[in-house]
């Protein structure tokens, strides 16, 4: 069996319990999991600048907690810089009560966790899902702040009139050659304004269909 260490830092026992519970469950016959726990910022200190303690695998970190101010320490996102120098290997889960789209975009920025969890987000099976996520190196973010993220994203994509020309009569059938009619621009220009829009919606297919599709997703296209 796999060994996995686990660290979890939360200021409330009930929730270190959920943690541990779900955890266990998950592929119990593949690995061995090993728990180590703390309750603020300065037993999560202790524990992780411990040269006795194992390298850990996962660190499910509280982003609100007791802080310990002699270190400098006053919350998850702390700690979890911490343990990026210490164990830059472990993979750290943050989880937080803040909705906020900014503090969401900081915290992404700074720490770049391999998963950031909205508690309101989590329940038993949310919490397998994004620990198999994680435990298999990839990235985790839960509803909501995929929601924020995609929001952001829609936000930030802008298109001008050449461009809303061009989906619309996509959208109608018309051929490429054709929109050169309806479009004062050329046809070279044309080809060159769906590809730009192809990438910037991450469209991979040569095809228009999908493109159409997604603009209208995005409420680029009406």
């Amino acid at each position: 069996m796999k060994k996995k260490h686990i660290l979890i830092v939360d200021d409330h026992p009930f929730i270190i319990q959920g943690y541990k519970n779900g955890i266990t469950r998950y592929k119990p016959t593949e690995y061995e999991y090993t728990f180590l726990e703390a309750k603020d910022c300065k037993s999560a200190y202790e524990i992780i600048t411990d040269p006795e303690t194992p390298t850990f695998d996962i660190a499910f970190l509280d982003i609100s907690m007791p802080t310990y101010e002699e270190k400098g320490l006053f919350s998850g996102e702390d700690l979890a810089k911490l343990l990026n120098e210490c164990m830059p290997d472990c993979k750290i889960i943050l989880l937080t009560m803040y909705t906020e789209l900014l503090k969401i975009k900081n915290i992404i920025d700074t720490i770049n966790p391999k998963g950031l969890v909205i508690k309101n987000d989590l329940t038993f099976d949310e919490l397998l899902f994004g620990f198999d996520k994680v435990i298999n190196n990839e990235t985790y973010y839960s509803q909501s702040i995929q929601k924020m993220m995609d929001q952001d994203l829609l936000e930030a994509i802008e298109i001008d009139l050449f461009d809303k020309q061009i989906l619309f009569h996509i959208s109608k059938g018309t051929k490429t050659n054709d929109i050169a009619q309806y479009v004062p621009i050329s046809i070279e220009a044309i080809e060159k304004r769906k590809m730009n829009l192809k990438k910037l919606l991450n469209i991979k297919d040569e095809s228009d269909i999908e493109l159409v599709k997604e603009a209208k997703n995005r409420g680029l296209l009406f």
